[in-house]
């Protein structure tokens, strides 16, 4: 591994000689230290000192880059990855950290102030491993949404994520919204998504085109326990659950959808 990683470092054009040997240190220490990653903490398991780690962390470094080229060489490239996206609550006492705010925990199941931080990771479906890619901590931006800079940073990681040959990210139900959606989409990607139990859907309009005014776009309004012969049967799944599937349109997301069921 430690050769893996001097290859990826020394491939990348804006890390000098001086970033290696440091880089190259910290992971050592990331992997045998013990308790919170401070720098005071990492100077107790290292040669280096901590003002070292300090002056160093002023240093801008593309881990985003990096965990790309190391998820390359790392995985076969025939297996079927996806990625995937979530926030993650963090703990923290205080009232001068920066990105203080209330977040929900889901561990809770309630707001609670403290940090939180959005992490892109890849899906490996064969080994059902994740590998992280980027995470960036969410900030509150005047006039900017959550969700807004949740989708801008799958925007700005999306070359990567092409490099990878992924197409599809996964979400839960908090990011099927037609924001996040419509970021993504324009990116190059497709989102794989929940949806709410009560969402407005409507079939898609297959009728003839009268020759007047718009073309109808949809149809009546889903009724999914009385609809159901009208959905795609897909097969049954090992645990003996049927499967069924249908483009629909979507009122919410303002597209039609694909619905797996």
């Amino acid at each position: 591994m430690e050769t893996i990683v001097k290859t990826i470092l020394r491939s990348m054009s804006n890390v000098k000689k001086p970033q290696i040997n440091f880089m190259l240190s910290l992971f050592a220490v990331l992997v045998v230290f013990q308790g919170k990653a401070t720098f005071t903490n990492m100077g107790r398991y290292s040669p280096m000192n901590e003002k070292r780690f300090r002056r160093w962390s002023y240093k801008n470094f593309n881990y985003s880059e990096f965990n790309t080229e190391l998820i390359s060489l790392s995985l076969p490239e025939d297996n079927e990855k996806i990625a995937a996206i979530d926030a993650s609550f963090m703990s923290k006492s205080g009232r001068k950290t920066e990105g203080l705010g209330w977040y929900y925990n889901g561990s809770a199941g309630e707001s609670q102030r403290g940090l939180e931080v959005s992490t892109l990771c890849i899906v490996d479906l064969k080994s059902n491993t994740s590998y992280a890619l980027d995470s960036r901590q969410t900030i509150d931006v005047e006039e900017v949404s959550r969700v807004d800079q949740y989708a801008q940073h799958v925007f700005d990681i999306a070359p990567n994520l092409h490099q990878l040959k992924i197409k599809y990210i996964a979400a839960d139900a908090y990011y099927s919204k037609v924001k996040f959606v419509s970021k993504i989409l324009e990116a190059g990607l497709h989102v794989v998504g929940k949806l709410r139990v009560d969402a407005n859907l409507h079939w898609l309009y297959e009728g003839e085109y009268r020759g007047t005014g718009r073309p109808r776009k949809y149809d009546q309004k889903i009724d999914f326990d009385a609809d159901l012969n009208r959905f795609d049967d897909a097969g049954v799944l090992d645990n003996k659950i049927s499967v069924h599937t249908k483009v629909v349109y979507s009122k919410h997301l303002k597209r039609a959808i694909r619905v797996v069921m």
